[in-house]
């Protein structure tokens, strides 16, 4: 196996655990902004207030794009399979 074969393996890897992750993060990052215009407009400092909202979010997202995470997530790991004759070489 060459250092190029295991950049690209790990480059690799990394794109697809940011592609992965995103929805969630971007969920997470717009809700927690806009709790935290709420809680600045209407000056409640609640610690606790913006964990809920999150939750919720995040849960809708996992069902709205879970299947396509799961089918990009298959599909990476399928092609990462088939290749092991080619990196053993």
């Amino acid at each position: 196996m060459t250092p190029e074969t295991v950049m690209n393996l790990g480059t690799r890897a990394l794109e697809m655990t940011l592609l992965l992750s995103a929805p969630l993060l971007l969920v997470a990052l717009f809700v927690g902004l806009l709790i935290g215009v709420f809680q600045a407009a209407t000056q409640i400092n609640e610690m606790t207030l913006s964990f809920i909202p999150k939750l919720l979010g995040m849960g809708v997202t996992v069902v709205v794009a879970g299947p396509w995470m799961l089918k990009t997530l298959v599909s990476y790991t399928r092609e990462l399979f088939l290749s092991i004759p080619q990196l053993i070489r």
